[in-house]
């Protein structure tokens, strides 16, 4: 029974298929019909009725003449297409390699920069781990919680320790839960 019922419903796939292909192929064609009619209606010369008489071969040849006017005039136009798209395009590319140059330049000053800031702060953090614990633990109880601990990250552990020492009870726990919670959201796989 199932069997029986898979073959009714490839059966009706199939044909519901054709009439599909079938569809399409009878759009194809009825839209194709008066483009092609349209085509050769653009195209169409005048066929002389007889051969020999003389006023019919010159509307032909005019004809061809007209023809080849309008061929010669789209060849130009397409001609100035072209060579407007290669200027287009050359200017485009020197956009481009001037964008590149300036990515280039952008990415070489934020280097500098993002080394000089990691240079000045790790000079402040010696000049803060050379100093006497007390004096420090003064220095850090007026600065922010975040912006100190970033310090004391950054010091030698027995450096930190010694100021950690010297500050208040609540403001060492606020240095210490900065710290603790710095790398929080970092992802961890």
């Amino acid at each position: 029974m199932a069997r029986r019922k898979r073959r009714v419903g490839r059966a009706t796939l199939g044909i519901i298929s054709s009439l599909l292909i079938a569809s399409a192929i009878t759009r194809i064609g009825v839209g194709m019909g008066p483009a092609l009619a349209d085509e050769a209606r653009a195209e169409e010369v005048p066929v002389a009725a007889n051969s020999t008489d003389g006023m019919n071969t010159s509307a032909l040849l005019e004809a061809f003449q007209r023809r080849e006017a309008r061929l010669a005039e789209r060849e130009a136009q397409l001609q100035a297409r072209i060579q407007a798209l290669n200027v287009v395009e050359e200017e485009v590319a020197e956009k481009l390699a001037s964008l590149e140059a300036a990515e280039q330049a952008l990415a070489a000053t934020i280097a500098q920069a993002d080394g000089a800031a990691a240079t000045d702060l790790e000079k402040l953090t010696t000049v803060y781990e050379n100093m006497k614990p007390k004096e420090a633990a003064a220095l850090f109880e007026e600065m922010p919680p975040e912006f100190a601990a970033g310090f004391l990250g950054m010091m030698r552990a027995d450096a930190a320790a010694l100021i950690m020492t010297q500050l208040e009870p609540e403001t060492a726990y606020s240095f210490s839960v900065v710290l603790a919670g710095r790398n929080a959201n970092a992802p961890t796989e």
